[in-house]
């Protein structure tokens, strides 16, 4: 059995919590910890870890150093580091990372492209 190796994140974890009642359509951009619980379309650009909660519905190309899905995802995700998609996520798009977990019982609908990991600059 593979198991998502999630961290115990918390609230204090993120600088910015995107909350259930807010819908979002953009390019997102950010350098620091972030966590979406509500809904948001366009593009997610990351220097940092995204962390799609649960109840959170993203339709969105995502590109982050680490990305965490435990919520809903439709588009393609390019993570420097790893992808984690957690049992009650649901990925449909392809995903291109140096790690890749899926815990048993997620759902995923896409290519999975294992790349090398970055250098650090």
């Amino acid at each position: 059995m593979t198991d998502v190796h999630n961290d115990a994140l918390e609230d204090e974890d993120f600088d910015t919590i995107l909350s259930p009642d807010i819908e979002f359509s953009g390019t997102l951009r950010f350098d620091k910890p972030f966590l979406i619980r509500g809904r948001l379309s366009g593009e997610i650009i990351a220097q940092s870890i995204l962390v799609i909660d649960e109840a959170a519905v993203v339709e969105a190309n995502i590109s982050a150093s680490r990305v965490i899905v435990r919520g809903s995802v439709k588009g393609n995700v390019n993570a420097a580091e790893k992808v984690e998609v957690a049992i009650t996520g649901k990925l449909i798009g392809n995903v291109s990372a140096p790690e890749i977990f899926m815990e048993t019982g997620c759902v995923f609908n896409g290519r999975c492209t294992m790349t090398e990991r970055r250098a650090s600059e």
